[in-house]
């Protein structure tokens, strides 16, 4: 069942177009790997899809419900969370009062706190620790954590390996792997090829904001990902 479709979306910041007639839909249950190199759109396309940058065109239905102008905090109540790159959270809150935070402008479901801590271990000591003193591995944990708290349908992961350690990397995708085990829905932004490959049914790459590749992740190689990252395929006159 299709749970989000995305039709000729165009997102602008001030002239700059930096989503260009982006169109593609995800399946409940679906892994997507969002790639790129940087600059490509893919934050800004997650920010649209999360309400947090409004398209200038072009449509974003979730659920059977077109979504295209609702703002940022209505989408968290109709199931859409987002896990922003650079993680935000409030420093000077501890990690339980930033996932209290988000409990309250989400939805009811299953995510509570001791759920989230159950999830990511390496936050149960840390729980009332101010966030602005964890590690990387565990404020990327907290970040999950508080988006998880909104009970989403939809999660949207904006660079979840970035600035942190190879262990932490393998920490935080070791309990995604149970979310993704559980039938969770995500979009997810990755900048490593081979993990987001490995974690994906399927992968879509961008390029100067159009989406130049959606394949299937076990019926496309690491070259043609490669080609399709750095434009490759329009310099042979090939076709994504």
């Amino acid at each position: 069942m299709t749970i989000l479709s995305v039709e000729q979306l165009d997102v602008r910041h001030g002239l700059l177009k930096a989503v260009r007639g982006v169109s593609f839909s995800v399946e409940r249950g679906e892994i997507i790997a969002l790639v790129g190199a940087n600059g490509a759109g893919k934050t800004t396309l997650l920010r649209a899809l999360a309400g947090a940058h409004l398209p200038s065109s072009g449509r974003v239905v979730f659920g059977g419900v077109d979504l295209t102008g609702m703002p940022a905090h209505k989408r968290v109540g109709a199931g859409i969370a987002l896990v922003p790159e650079g993680r935000r959270l409030f420093p000077h809150m501890s990690v339980e009062d930033n996932l209290l935070l988000a409990r309250s402008a989400g939805r009811k479901g299953r995510w509570t706190i001791d759920a989230v801590m159950d999830t990511f271990p390496q936050l149960k000591l840390r729980r009332h620790a101010k966030a602005g003193s964890l590690s990387g591995g565990e404020q990327q944990a907290t970040a999950i954590g508080r988006a998880l708290m909104t009970n989403p349908d939809l999660l949207l992961l904006d660079e979840v390996s970035l600035g942190l350690s190879p262990l932490a990397v393998d920490r935080v995708y070791a309990s995604l792997q149970e979310l993704m085990s559980s039938g969770a829905t995500m979009i997810l932004v990755e900048q490593d090829l081979n993990r987001a490959q490995g974690v994906a049914d399927r992968v879509l790459c961008m390029l100067e904001g159009r989406i130049v590749l959606q394949r299937r992740a076990q019926d496309v190689t690491r070259e043609e990902i490669t080609e399709a990252y750095f434009g490759l395929q329009r310099a042979n006159g090939a076709t994504a």
